[in-house]
Formats: C-alpha cells, structure tokens, sequence
C-alpha cells in the first residue's frame, strides 16, 4: 500500500511516516504542500490529508482530488467540530481523524478505508432484476425501459439493496448507509421510503421484507 502524509509539520509528518512504517506500511511518503499532491496523486494508494497546508487549503485540495481521483483519503486537522467534520466528509473525505493522531488508530482507519473502497470498486454498476435496471453511476432506474422519477432517498434504498442484490441488508446498516444515524424517527421514514420505492417501481416481490431483521433485493 502506497502511502502519503501530506503535512506541513515536519516533524509530525516525520513521526507520523516512521510509525506507520514500523506497523508495516513500507512505502510510505511526505509532502508539505496541496498542488504537490494534486500532481502526484496517482502515486498512491491512500493519502492523509492535513487541512492547514502552506499554499491552499486542505479542504480545496480534497474537492479538487475528488473531481479527478476516488483514492482514499483520511483527513488528519485540529479543527474538531461539526461543521468541519460535515464539510470534509461532503467533499468527499474517507473518514476524519482530529490531532494529535495515535498511530495505531490511524493505520487501522487507513486500512479500513482502503477495504471500503476495494470493496465499492468490486460493485456493479448497473443491476438489472427482470425489466427492472439499476445505474448505479447514472443515479437512475429503469422498468420495462422507462424511467422511473425517484425522490433522492428513495434511489439510496434502490442503490444499497441493488448493489447487495440476493443479500439480506439489515435495517440498521440501511439506515447507517442512507442517513448516516439511527433512531425511531429513521426507522419510519425508511419503511416510508421503501413503500414508495415499490409503489413506483410495481414489481411485488422484487424488495422482500424479511421480517425481524430488513430487505433483499432479489435477482
């Protein structure tokens, strides 16, 4: 796994390099400034990003990255409160860490990072059940080759049980997935969300309930 560090702390780069070494990852890089990394980019595999950078901010380098590469990227920043975190993971941050950073914990966001986005590349991109045909890239669904105009939630249901087609996906993980949180209030507006999906989607059987535990999309 290729590594970067892009800090402009030298010597929190360099303790944060020889700690991730140590824990196994070898090839493992810093750089001081953003446009440095928007030009090497391509270089690696999982990048961690400080948002207070010499050049331009952090923030800016990560919407940037986004419009060309969907490398991992944790974003390591003192700033700590919610509307940093939001902003970050909106443009597109992997997942958020606050300074200082405990080495063991930031190898193990990165690795898991990594197997998130492995495991997203190994997903379909269009899903197709009988006449009905999920883009997932596109954001649209398709019945007996027609468009079907789903409310932005209704297509997060469509997508993350059609990714997951013929597996059981549990409430909590689809509410976790779509709305980022849990909670009674969440549980109503999913099972709200699912019966307009099938009403407008009219295939029954197509979205099982399975009862005690969530949904299947069936092939």
């Amino acid at each position: 796994m290729r590594v970067v560090v892009v800090e402009d702390d030298a010597g929190l780069a360099g303790a944060l390099v020889d700690g991730l070494r140590i824990r196994g990852f070898d090839s493992v890089d810093h750089l001081s400034h953003g446009l440095d990394l928007l030009t090497s980019h391509e270089n690696y595999d999982v990048i961690i990003l400080d948002l207070g950078l010499p050049d331009v901010s952090g923030y800016l380098v990560l919407r940037q990255l986004r419009k060309v590469s969907s490398v991992p990227v944790v974003v390591l920043t003192a700033e700590n409160d919610e509307l940093a975190v939001v902003s970050c993971l909106r443009a597109g941050a992997d997942d958020y860490v606050v300074k200082p950073a405990r080495v063991n914990e930031l190898a193990a966001r990165l690795e898991v990072v990594t197997r998130r986005r492995h495991a997203d590349d190994r997903r379909p991109e269009v899903v197709v059940a009988g006449d009905v045909r999920v883009d997932l890239r596109a954001r649209s669904v398709e019945v007996a080759g027609l468009p079907i105009a789903l409310t932005q939630k209704e297509f997060a249901v469509a997508r993350v049980l059609a990714e997951r087609a013929g597996a059981a996906v549990g409430r909590e993980e689809l509410m976790e997935e779509i709305w980022g949180k849990k909670n009674p209030s969440i549980s109503r507006s999913l099972d709200v969300h699912v019966g307009g999906l099938r009403a407008k989607l009219n295939r029954p059987g197509l979205i099982t309930t399975i009862h005690g535990f969530g949904y299947r999309w069936d092939r």
